[in-house]
């Protein structure tokens, strides 16, 4: 098999050992690779697992240490894949992609229903504490041996033949549908347009008039023309500052529709079939609802503690929203002005923005100049290096699937020697563009693993990680709002979170944790872009090289929690409104998801003039893929993870404290899920988690 796959002409197949790196050969990768690719991959998975089932060798190896290592070329096929089902997903690539997500699902549902495959893992999943307890397993093989075997129950290994066809039949099912739900959202994207003169971006910053200019030019349309699209990076700046409050309303309500813009492409109706089956699959696991089934492998354990925190939460950001409405009902009303229908979604933005100004002498485009994109990146590399030591070396010689992705060795000093080793290659992909997914995200081309197979090019071991933002791409400079720099360092956090993994088994590496602690390592790397030492070092003028001046410091501090009443209803409403609608134990025939959402957040009391972040239609987190469903609420919970541990940095004096650093290192981004996350934290802190860090740092309770 392996000599067959190094003469294939499937670059896909072939060995890429002839990269840089082992990385995939991009240059010569086309939609037409993936199909066959998978086709022989996929087989040579069931080969690797039917090999462990029917082997006569039963130790910890040959079982637990062989499953980690199957399915090598799967899992490099399957990697470049879902980067480009992401970042380069033309209308080609959708149509493999619809074609491929069945049959992936039915392939993933095959491999945990191996004959005699799951009976090996439960025998060594039951002497792990024996085996623990008198030392012939470390602490990471027992975790390994308890996670592989609930991933197995939880897939359904335990259930009897009939039952098992039918769970395979809603995973195909749900990976059709979440695909569907996933392109039809893309389209939207690239298919609403608003073609506009300049004059119709009065009150727009430079930045906002020069990308959609850009977009004219791309789009080939007339000379004069400048266009708005859907991209968050476009449309969040339009709402903030464009005078022209009917073109607001235009933006506002295209955006807050999308996957129900177009009959044709109805994604409420997907989303209530997703709703049916994962309450079928909830009822196969015995659970009372999907919710239930969800929470059940997570750090809160019960959808009432994730409702907890929320509801705690909730209620202290009304209060902050509604102190805010007001400030903005003020200025309107000391203007002079009069707003038909009051306040609404598309002004709120608009007016937060001018009493932002007008109460803290404060505009965020003053700070833009400051936040080009090379700065905001520079910025993050030198966080990365003073609190871990990483260096990080372009490499401009090696081809990207994309001209836009920046490619990075990732190096630290090896020894006292002080010869440097490399730990991770990065990929940097920070445009919007058609065909790319909205959002921003991390992804892996490679997971780190120190479980090769023997032989293997030790390269292998070595990840190869991805971030991906979308920021609307200038003719000459790429400025950043300060949202847009905390949207990169979030990212750049997970990004740690791969490229400082260390640990043996890949199946526990990296990002590989619970859901609600995998966005701490993110959240936590934000904090260090607002801190002032890291502004005046790095926030310089892209034209005069100017420092951002002390004085915009202390004003930007001064309004920073200004509005939060605001983002954090924006955001809480999503992750309360996922956990109820993913408790429910039945959807009849007469359920409108529509009505259900405005139903729900009357009861809850939703503020007029704020929606939620993500109306149904388009929350790919609960419906692209079913890893966030009842699971939104994961960016609460780690924020009050992630102030805690930044809370650690400040009590030393030293917010790149070194001591705290390396246990930072060593117990959030390092460890992966080799350890339980709740014995991890206590490892960190020497405590259980307090909400108070990040209560106050919102705004929420006084500081």
């Amino acid at each position: 098999m392996t000599n067959a796959l190094i003469e294939s002409d499937n670059p896909l197949l072939r060995s890429w050992s002839d990269q840089p790196f082992n990385l995939p050969p991009f240059k010569d990768i086309r939609t037409e690779h993936f199909v066959p690719a998978f086709d022989v991959a996929m087989a040579a998975h069931i080969a690797d697992l039917e090999a462990i089932a029917s082997s006569p060798l039963n130790d910890f190896d040959s079982i637990l240490g062989a499953y980690d290592r199957a399915g090598t070329l799967m899992s490099k096929v399957a990697s470049v894949y879902g980067n480009y089902t992401s970042s380069l997903n033309t209308p080609d690539m959708q149509a493999v992609q619809t074609e491929m997500a069945p049959r992936l699902s039915r392939h993933n549902s095959k491999a945990y229903d191996i004959p005699g495959l799951f009976q090996k893992i439960e025998s060594v999943y039951e002497i792990r504490d024996e085996k623990l307890k008198s030392g012939e397993w470390s602490a990471e093989k027992a975790r390994f041996a308890e996670r592989v075997h609930k991933k197995f129950v939880r897939m359904g290994a335990k259930f009897d033949a009939v039952t098992k066809g039918e769970y395979a039949d809603i995973q195909a099912e749900l990976a059709s549908l979440q695909t569907k739900f996933m392109q039809n959202v893309l389209k939207d994207e690239e298919e609403w347009e608003l073609v506009l003169t300049k004059d119709d971006f009065a009150g727009c910053p430079a930045d906002v008039i020069a990308a959609a200019r850009q977009v004219a030019v791309d789009k080939k349309k007339e000379p004069d023309d400048y266009v708005m699209t859907l991209s968050r990076s476009m449309v969040e700046p339009f709402l903030s500052y464009s005078t022209r409050r009917d073109l607001r309303k235009t933006v506002f309500e295209a955006f807050s529709k999308r996957g129900e813009l177009f009959h044709e492409r109805d994604n409420l109706k997907i989303a209530l079939e997703i709703l049916r089956l994962r309450r079928r699959q909830a009822q196969l696991h015995n659970k009372g609802s999907f919710s239930e089934y969800q929470f059940e492998d997570t750090m809160a354990q019960t959808p009432e503690a994730g409702m907890k925190l929320l509801n705690d939460v909730w209620v202290k950001s009304k209060d902050a929203a509604k102190r805010e409405r007001e400030m903005l009902e003020a200025f309107v009303s000391e203007k002079g002005e009069t707003l038909e229908g009051g306040i609404q979604p598309w002004d709120w933005r608009y007016y937060a923005e001018q009493v932002r100004q007008a109460e803290f002498n404060f505009d965020e485009n003053e700070m833009k100049p400051y936040l080009s994109l090379d700065a905001v990146t520079n910025a993050a590399f030198d966080v990365s290096n003073k609190l871990y030591g990483l260096k990080y070396v372009k490499r401009d010689d090696i081809v990207a699937y994309h001209p836009d992705v920046n490619i990075y060795e990732v190096r630290q000093t090896k020894d006292k020697s002080g010869e440097d080793e490399l730990i991770a290659i990065f990929l940097h992909d920070n445009y919007a563009r058609p065909y790319k997914s909205s959002g921003a995200w991390m992804s892996e081309y490679r997971t780190q693993t120190k479980n090769l197979a023997l032989g293997t090019d030790p390269i292998e071991g070595i990840p190869v990680v991805s971030n991906n933002n979308n920021f609307s791409k200038g003719s000459e400079h790429t400025l950043l709002s300060f949202t847009d720099g905390i949207t990169l360092f979030h990212e750049f956090g997970h990004a740690h979170h791969g490229m400082l993994s260390n640990a043996t088994y890949e199946y526990l590496a990296s990002t590989s944790v619970l859901k609600d602690f995998v966005e701490l390592p993110s959240q936590l790397m934000e904090h260090w872009l607002s801190e002032p030492a890291v502004l005046k070092e790095h926030a310089k003028h892209y034209q005069t090289g100017e420092v951002l001046p002390e004085d915009l410091i202390k004003r930007f501090k001064a309004a920073e929690l200004f509005n939060e009443g605001f983002n954090t209803i924006e955001y809480t409403s999503c992750a309360m409104l996922d956990i109820a609608l993913h408790s429910l134990s039945e959807y009849g025939d007469d359920f409108d998801l529509a009505k259900f959402e405005q139903e729900y957040l009357k009861e809850q009391g939703m503020p007029q003039g704020i929606i939620m972040r993500h109306r149904p239609p388009h929350f790919l987190h609960l419906f692209a893929s079913s890893s966030y469903a009842s699971g939104y609420y994961v960016y609460m919970w780690a924020q009050v993870l992630d102030n805690d541990v930044f809370a650690a940095f400040e009590e030393s004096g030293d917010v790149f404290d070194r001591e705290t650093a390396d246990r930072c290192r060593e117990c959030i981004y390092s460890t992966g899920n080799t350890v339980a996350p709740q014995e991890l934290f206590r490892k960190f802190r020497g405590r259980d988690p307090d909400a108070t860090f990040m209560l106050k740092n919102r705004g929420l309770i006084p500081q």
